[in-house]
């Protein structure tokens, strides 16, 4: 009997974005299936963390974060900015690495650029490529591509090249809302995640405070109007093709699904959604559609809304690493779709070799 020799996948997590955190609890699911009973058979893993100044670490410093018992003390004893060399060619042993698992939210994971970077490699990655991800992560450029397209979206607005350091700048831009679009409005920066930096804003005063947070993020926001919804999510894997999940919902008991509300416990998650199946179906099909139209592959999470007044189905977002935590929607889509977390991580591995 032949022995396949053991395939070494690489995860890379933390990061100098504002999701550092959620990278550090999705990294530690992905550890923990790959080194399941099963998947230790097939895998074994090597670690790198990047810290909140983009300093990487090596495999035995990296896997002291991704212990199931790891607290935050840990993590923080590694966010010194040392004299160190940044650059992760300089000291890391990655040369063993088969395949790599970017599981970097929001900046410089989400964006493409690690995916940029470990292209050189010359070793197949988990995920999409470059240009889908560049595009998913972008909220200004995603609307505009899906608009020439025809697929339902909420009306919006984008904010670009504008000094929100100057009042009298962000008080024209809140009564050009005001005129343009039906209040409340939602003011986002046009990349990030987890819904950081992102506002309800009802009133004038609300939408240039709104603006100043944003901006904070982002230079480029979005505004969009807000309707009265429900928030449904459908889970994406694949290369030439691509599969749906199960659709779910989110019920959240909060005014709007916020960062808070989004990791909060008090949220229920109904998997499938109670939607008729015309709904399931239009919103398998849109999923597939925007995916394609941004050369997304590999895996990813979409999200839409379902307006209860006039039970219109709108787009909202393409996540391309959405979160792997204990409360992400991505792992409980294909849980309930027939995969279970330790499947999965080894069906999304599978489907990076199929490239």
């Amino acid at each position: 009997m032949i022995v396949k020799e053991k395939k070494c996948i690489g995860i890379i997590f933390g990061g100098n974005s504002n999701e550092h955190y959620v990278s550090i609890s999705s990294a530690k699911t992905v550890f923990k299936a790959l080194i399941s009973k099963t998947n230790k058979q097939r895998f074994r893993v090597k670690a790198f963390y990047i810290n909140k100044y983009g300093v990487w670490f090596d495999n035995d410093q990296s896997l002291d974060l991704l212990k199931e018992n790891s607290s935050n003390d840990i993590t923080e004893k590694y966010q010194e900015l040392t004299n160190t060399e940044v650059n992760f060619l300089h000291n890391l042993k990655f040369q063993s690495i088969d395949i790599w698992f970017p599981l970097l939210h929001g900046l410089n994971g989400e964006d493409g650029a690690i995916h940029g970077l470990l292209k050189f490699t010359q070793k197949p990655l988990v995920g999409g490529g470059i240009l889908g991800s560049a595009l998913g992560m972008d909220k200004i450029l995603m609307k505009k591509i899906f608009s020439q397209l025809g697929i339902p979206q909420v009306n919006y607005l984008s904010i670009q090249n504008q000094n929100l350091s100057d009042h009298n700048v962000k008080n024209n831009l809140s009564i050009e809302i005001i005129h343009k679009l039906n209040l409340p409005v939602f003011i986002k920066p046009a990349n990030s995640g987890s819904s950081l930096g992102i506002t309800k804003a009802k009133n004038k005063s609300e939408i240039i405070q709104a603006l100043q947070k944003a901006w904070e993020i982002d230079s480029r926001i979005v505004i969009e109007e807000g309707l009265d919804v429900r928030e449904l999510e459908c889970g994406i894997i694949g290369n030439i093709k691509l599969s749906t999940s199960e659709i779910g919902e989110v019920l959240y008991s909060t005014d709007w699904y916020d960062y808070d509300s989004k990791y909060s416990l008090d949220n229920k998650i109904i998997i499938p959604a109670e939607i008729d199946s015309h709904f399931s179906e239009q919103i398998k099909d849109i999923a597939i559609r925007s995916c394609r139209a941004l050369n997304i592959y590999g895996f990813a999470r979409v999200d839409f809304f379902l307006e209860k007044i006039s039970n219109n189905i709108f787009l909202n977002e393409i996540n391309t690493i959405p979160g792997f935590t204990s409360k992400s929607m991505f792992p409980m889509l294909w849980n309930a779709s027939g995969l279970n977390i330790d499947q999965l991580v080894a069906k999304l591995i599978d489907i990076s070799l199929d490239l």
